[in-house]
């Protein structure tokens, strides 16, 4: 028996049409830009006080440049604690400068650990059993 002549037909039409829509979609953004400059306000257009287009667009940094070396090198342990040092008695005197200052004697202790809370008796650890 011999074929008959409509699988080729329908694949025409469908590469007919992939390549219409094809067409349509790439021709579809050509020239939009220009055409909206020109329109009125009243019909869509840009508005009459909107600012003035920069003459030069504008340069977006290089993404994959990297910074030049630093010049000067990281502080050491002993400049990092000297200077934590010097950060802290300078907060101490603006603190008994403008009046607050803890109101206990000693010395506040930022690096002391609080102990956790005792956990309640009839409380679990947070797994529930399934039914």
């Amino acid at each position: 028996m011999a074929r008959t002549a409509l699988v080729p037909v329908w694949f025409a039409y469908r590469l007919a049409m992939g390549l219409a829509l094809g067409l349509a979609a790439g021709l579809g953004g050509c020239g939009a830009g220009a055409t909206l400059d020109q329109l009125p306000a009243s019909m869509g257009g840009e508005p009459t006080d909107l600012p003035a287009k920069p003459a030069v667009a504008y340069q977006y940094p290089a993404v994959h440049d990297m910074p030049p070396a630093r010049a000067d090198t990281p502080m050491s342990d002993t400049e990092q604690a000297r200077m934590e040092k010097e950060l802290r008695s300078a907060r101490d005197r603006q603190e008994v400068l403008y009046g607050t200052a803890p109101t206990s004697a000693a010395p506040s202790s930022a690096g002391a650990k609080k102990k956790p809370a005792t956990a309640k008796s009839d409380q679990t650890s947070g797994a529930t059993a399934n039914p």
